[in-house]
């Protein structure tokens, strides 16, 4: 969708196809990594649901998946958490999603097909940002074309 602040639609499908390196993790991005199961603790605990990180694939399109930080065992309710400082500070400033992570967020409830998703935003010794974003059917149906386009471009240039 063009969204990302972190790679192109280009890069995304050199590393997808075999030919660069995908393992890059940073100091930021292993330490949201390392909160995450407080984070998730915290937030249960705030909304009183137990969820577990997963990953799902769709019944209606093998190539759609999607890795969740949590779900609730009947799948009423899932949540996106982020760690990181920047999108904290953004967050609880505008609390509003930063608008790079909006796809993310609808590619979830495209898989899920739930009506909503919480996005929770957590720093130590500051309190949490909670927030539930409504799902958009009319970004959801432009975004499984980009994702369709980009899976067949997968395919056909895979190593």
């Amino acid at each position: 969708m063009g969204e990302s602040i972190w790679k192109s639609a280009a890069t995304l499908l050199e590393e997808k196809c075999g030919r660069k390196k995908t393992n890059f993790v940073n100091r930021a991005m292993a330490r949201g990594t390392a909160l995450e199961p407080k984070a998730r603790r915290i937030y249960e605990t705030k909304v009183g649901v137990r969820v577990h990180p997963v990953c799902l694939q769709s019944v209606e399109h093998e190539w759609l998946r999607a890795s969740l930080d949590g779900l609730t065992e009947d799948g009423s309710t899932v949540v996106e958490i982020k760690c990181g400082e920047s999108c904290y500070r953004k967050t609880s400033k505008s609390q509003a999603v930063p608008k790079y992570y909006y796809g993310q967020l609808q590619h979830i409830l495209a898989v899920t097909h739930l009506p909503s998703i919480d996005f929770y935003c957590y720093l130590p010794g500051r309190p949490g940002v909670h927030l539930c974003i409504p799902r958009d059917d009319l970004y959801i149906d432009q975004l499984l074309d980009a994702e369709y386009q980009f899976w067949q471009a997968i395919l056909k240039n895979r190593k």
